[in-house]
C-alpha cells in the first residue's frame, strides 16, 4: 500500500471526523441558537427543515460541479465554509444573520457529504477491501466529540460563539491542512476520465437509475432510524417509560457509542461474510431494537433497544454509499461513481425531513410505542432489497480481494 493511499485515507477520515463534530455541535444546541436569536416554536422547524432541503440542494450541484473539478477540490473548500457557517450561527445578531448562515451551512454541508464520499468510495476501490466505516466511525467519533464539547458549553452556559470560536480556529486550518492529501480516483485513465464525466453522468447515472433507486430507499429508511433516535430517544424515555429528565439523556449517547463500535469493527465483518450478509444482519439488530423499544417495560430495557439500534443501523449508510459507488463504477467508470453517490446522498436529507415529523405526527394521534413500530417496519424492507448490496464486479472478502492498487491517481491538489 503506498504511502499516498495511506495518508489521503487518514486525511479523508479527519474530514469525516470534522464533519461530525461540526454538525454535532449544531443539533445539540438547537435551543441555545432558539434563545440567542428568540425564534419562535411555530417557526424554528422551518428554519430547521430549510437546513436538509438546501443540503440535497448542495449535493446536487455536486454531481455537476464534479464533471469539471475533481471532488478532493469541493471537499477542501465546503469544509471551512461549513465550519465558518457554524460560527456565524452562533455570533450573529439578528434573525436574517441566522438566516444566511443556517442557508451557507445547509448547501455548503451537502456539498461536503457528497464529496467525502465520492472519495471514500474512490479509495475503498483503490484499496480493493472495504474501508467504508471506517470512514464513518470518524464521523460517529467527531459527533461524540462535538456533543461533549456541546454538554460544557451548556453546563457553564457559555454563549454560543464562545463554544464555537475554539473550535473553528483549531479545526479549520487543520482541515485545510490536510486536504493537501486527499486522493482522487482515476489512475493514469485520469486525463481521459475528466473527459468522459460529463457523458458517463448523463448517460449511465440518468439512464441506469433504475438500478439506484432500492440503495435510495434503504438510505431513506436508515436516515428515518437515525432521526427517530436523535429526536425522540430522550422523550421517549422520560415520557413513556418513566425515567428521570438526566437518565432520559443517556440513550443517545448510547447510541452514538455503540454506532462508533459497530462501525470501528463493521469493515471486518464485510471482508469476511460480504455486504450482503452484514446489511441483513444490521437491518434485523435494528428492528429487534426497535421492538425492544416500543415493547419496553422500563427505561433500562428501552436503553438496551437503543443500544441494539445502533449496532444495527450504523452499518446501512456506509454500505449504501459504497455498493452505489462500486456498481457505478462497474458499469461506467469513476465518473458514474461520483453521480451515484451525490444522488444517493440526497436521500440522506429525505430520511432526516421525513423521520422526526413522521414518529411525532404518529406518536400524538396514536401511541409513542406504536410509532415506534414504523420505523421497525420501515428497515426490514432493507431485507428484501439486500441483494443490491452484492459486491460486483468487486467483492470485498476473504478470498475476493483485488490486488491492491499501486497507482491511485492524482492527489489532492496543494493549497
Amino acid at each position: 500500500m503506498t504511502d499516498v493511499l495511506r495518508r489521503g485515507r487518514a486525511s479523508l477520515a479527519f474530514s469525516f471526523l470534522v464533519q461530525g463534530v461540526a454538525f454535532a455541535l449544531l443539533v445539540t444546541r438547537i435551543p441555545a441558537v432558539q434563545d440567542r436569536y428568540g425564534v419562535s416554536d411555530a417557526l424554528l422547524p422551518v428554519f430547521l427543515a430549510a437546513v436538509p432541503v438546501l443540503a440535497g440542494v448542495g449535493s446536487v450541484t455536486t454531481e455537476r460541479l464534479v464533471r469539471r473539478v475533481p471532488p478532493s477540490r469541493v471537499l477542501r473548500w465546503s469544509q471551512p465554509v461549513v465550519l465558518l457557517a457554524l460560527l456565524g450561527v452562533g455570533a450573529g445578531g439578528h434573525m436574517a444573520a441566522l438566516a444566511v448562515a443556517l442557508a451557507a451551512f445547509g448547501l455548503a454541508v451537502g456539498a461536503l457529504d457528497a464529496s467525502m464520499n465520492m472519495l471514500g468510495v474512490s479509495l475503498q476501490r483503490a484499496y480493493g477491501r472495504s474501508i467504508m466505516l471506517s470512514f464513518h466511525a470518524a464521523y460517529s467519533a467527531g459527533g461524540i466529540v462535538g456533543a461533549s464539547l456541546a454538554w460544557v458549553g451548556a453546563h457553564w452556559d457559555l454563549a454560543l460563539w464562545v463554544s464555537y470560536l475554539p473550535v473553528v480556529l483549531v479545526l479549520l486550518p487543520a482541515a485545510l491542512v490536510g486536504s493537501r492529501w486527499y486522493v482522487d480516483g482515476g489512475g493514469e485513465q485520469a486525463a481521459q476520465e475528466a473527459t468522459k464525466r460529463e457523458t458517463t453522468q448523463s448517460g449511465h447515472a440518468v439512464g441506469g437509475l433504475k438500478w439506484l433507486l432500492p440503495l435510495c430507499l434503504v438510505m431513506t429508511v436508515a436516515y428515518i432510524g437515525d432521526s427517530t433516535v436523535s429526536n425522540w430517544s430522550a422523550k421517549y424515555l422520560q415520557d413513556v417509560l418513566g425515567s428521570s429528565e438526566q437518565l432520559a439523556t443517556v440513550p443517545y449517547n448510547v447510541y452514538m457509542v455503540t454506532t462508533l463500535l459497530g462501525r470501528a469493527i463493521g469493515d471486518v465483518g464485510v471482508r469476511r461474510f460480504g455486504a450482503v450478509t452484514v446489511v441483513r444482519a444490521g437491518a434485523l439488530v435494528a428492528a429487534v431494537g426497535f421492538a425492544v423499544v416500543a415493547g419496553a417495560p422500563g427505561a433500562w430495557v428501552g436503553m438496551l433497544g437503543f443500544t441494539l439500534l445502533g449496532l444495527g443501523l450504523c452499518v446501512l449508510v456506509p454500505q449504501t454509499f459504497a455498493a452505489a459507488g462500486r456498481r457505478a463504477a462497474g458499469h461506467g467508470g469513476p465518473g458514474a461513481s461520483d453521480a451515484a453517490v451525490a444522488r444517493l446522498n440526497v436521500f440522506n436529507y429525505v430520511g432526516f425531513l421525513i423521520g422526526s415529523p413522521l414518529v411525532g405526527a404518529l406518536g400524538d394521534a396514536w401511541s409513542y410505542r406504536g410509532a415506534m413500530l414504523v420505523p421497525m417496519v420501515l428497515v426490514l424492507v432493507t431485507l428484501v432489497y439486500a441483494r443490491s448490496f452484492a459486491a460486483e464486479p468487486d467483492r470485498y472478502g476473504v478470498g475476493h480481494e483485488r490486488a491492491r492498487t499501486a497507482d491511485v491517481g492524482r492527489g489532492g491538489n496543494g493549497l
